[in-house]
């Protein structure tokens, strides 16, 4: 199937996206696994020697593996069940990170929907491979991230009820009135945004 794919698939592009790109620019550096649908564009500023420097801080770098996708408004569109898989390693280094009181971020909304798919009732994250629906809102939290590095997205997203859970809705009201007034890129190629409480 992958060989398939990489002869004759094409993945989605935005309007803005003048031309059409290698495939290979589609993968994130520190991916392992292919066979995204869509650009996981959170991780895109990430080069080699991004990931080398944050590695020589001392920083963990772990995947929870994924294959997906004004005032603002609360999200209306309903979350597309999306395929994750946390493997028994992360969930142990997120709750090392949590024990030894550091911050857990996020690389894109996928990875937090798998991890917060993953924390069981006693708080922790445990290994999970599957399909999820969690919309995460306000209203519900989080409990296995700190923050996210993510795009912006549309108004009628429900990812916004995700970003709203993590920085609050107050800043991300100011955060999106800034972005739009310096003309920020969205999805793909756009900008990346650290989303922190």
């Amino acid at each position: 199937m992958l060989t398939w794919l990489a002869v004759h698939g094409k993945p989605i592009r935005y309007g803005y996206v003048e031309r059409p790109w290698p495939i290979t620019m589609y993968q994130n550096v520190y991916a392992t696994e292919p066979g995204s649908a869509e650009m996981p564009s959170a991780g895109r500023p990430f080069t080699p020697e991004v990931v080398m420097r944050l590695v020589a801080k001392g920083r963990r770098r772990d995947a929870a593996r994924a294959a997906h996708r004004r005032r603002l408004p609360r999200g209306r569109r309903a979350a597309v069940p999306e395929r994750v898989r946390v493997p028994a390693a992360t969930a142990e280094r997120v709750n090392a990170t949590h024990r030894l009181g550091g911050r857990v971020v996020a690389i894109g909304t996928t990875v937090v929907r798998g991890l917060e798919t993953a924390v069981a009732a006693d708080g922790l994250v445990h290994p999970y491979d599957g399909w999820t629906d969690l919309v995460i809102t306000p209203e519900r939290g989080v409990a296995a991230v700190d923050g996210l590095l993510t795009g912006w997205h549309e108004p009628e997203a429900s990812h916004l009820l995700m970003l709203e859970a993590v920085a609050g809705r107050p800043l991300l009201e100011r955060s999106y009135e800034r972005s739009l007034r310096e003309g920020y890129r969205w999805h793909e190629f756009g900008d990346v945004h650290l989303i922190l409480p």
